[in-house]
C-alpha cells in the first residue's frame, strides 16, 4: 500500500511539473492560432485589400496576397486589444507619454505590423516603410506594400495610428499625407527583431521585448528614447 502511494504521488508530481512545462508552449500556439484569425467585422474589409494588392500586377500571387490581406487585419485587431486604444490618436499619444500606455505611437503600429507581415515570406510582394514630414511633431508612418519590384509610390498603403488602431488601407500615392520611403529604417527594424529573437531561447519575440525602438520620432507626445538617427534619415 505505501509502495501504491509514493508512485501515485510520483506520478502526480510527474504530471505537475509536465502541466507547468507545457502550458506556455501550447499557450502560445493557441494564441498564435487565434491572432491571425480575421475578425468577421473584417472579412469584407481584407477581401477588398488583397483584390487591390493582386491588382497590383499580374505577377502578384492571388494567394499571397490573401494570406497578407488577412495577416494584416488580424494583427492590426491584436495589436489594438495589446495597445488598448482609447480616445482620439493624439489622445492616446498622451496616455504613452505619461506611462499610462506602453505601446500606440504611428511608427509603432508601422513596426509590430512590418514585423508580423515579414514573417510571411513574401514573393510576388515586397514591404516598404512609408514616413509624412519625418523629424516633425506631424510625423506618421505606415507600411507600404507593392508588386515584387514595383516602386513605393505604386503601392498599396497600411495605416493604424490615425484610425485609432483600425486599419486603413490604399494608393499611397492619392493619400492626402504625402509619404516617401525609408528603406533603411525598414531594414533596421528587421535586424534589430532578428538580433533580439538570436537571444530568445525559443526564438520568439514578446511585445515587452518590443517596447522600444531605438530611433527619435517626431511624433506629439513622445518621449526621446535613444537616437539612432531615423530623424535625420
Amino acid at each position: 500500500m505505501k509502495l501504491q502511494i509514493q508512485s501515485l504521488t510520483y506520478f502526480g508530481a510527474v504530471l505537475v511539473i509536465f502541466w507547468a512545462w507545457a502550458r506556455p508552449a501550447l499557450g502560445d500556439q493557441q494564441l498564435q492560432a487565434s491572432s491571425f484569425q480575421v475578425q468577421k467585422a473584417d472579412v469584407a474589409n481584407s477581401g477588398k485589400l488583397a483584390d487591390e494588392l493582386a491588382a497590383l500586377s499580374p505577377r502578384v500571387n492571388r494567394e499571397e496576397a490573401k494570406l497578407l490581406a488577412d495577416r494584416a487585419f488580424a494583427t492590426v485587431s491584436k495589436l489594438r486589444r495589446e495597445y488598448r486604444m482609447f480616445g482620439t490618436p493624439i489622445f492616446n499619444n498622451f496616455l504613452i507619454y505619461h506611462g499610462l500606455r506602453k505601446r500606440g505611437y504611428c511608427y509603432q503600429w508601422s513596426e509590430d505590423l512590418l514585423l508580423a507581415l515579414d514573417k510571411l515570406k513574401l514573393t510576388s510582394l515586397e514591404l516598404h516603410w512609408g514616413e509624412y514630414d519625418p523629424g516633425t511633431w506631424r510625423e506618421n508612418n505606415c507600411i507600404v506594400v507593392t508588386a515584387k519590384g514595383q516602386p513605393f509610390k505604386r503601392g498599396i498603403m497600411l495605416e493604424c495610428w490615425r484610425h485609432l488602431g483600425h486599419l486603413y488601407f490604399g494608393p499611397v500615392a492619392s493619400d492626402w499625407e504625402t509619404y516617401v520611403e525609408n528603406s533603411s529604417y525598414a531594414h533596421r527594424v528587421l535586424a534589430r527583431s532578428a538580433a533580439s529573437n538570436a537571444h530568445q531561447p525559443y526564438g520568439g519575440t514578446s511585445p515587452s521585448d518590443r517596447r522600444t525602438s531605438g530611433a527619435n520620432h517626431g511624433v506629439p507626445f513622445h518621449k526621446s528614447v535613444v537616437a539612432s538617427g531615423k530623424s535625420r534619415d
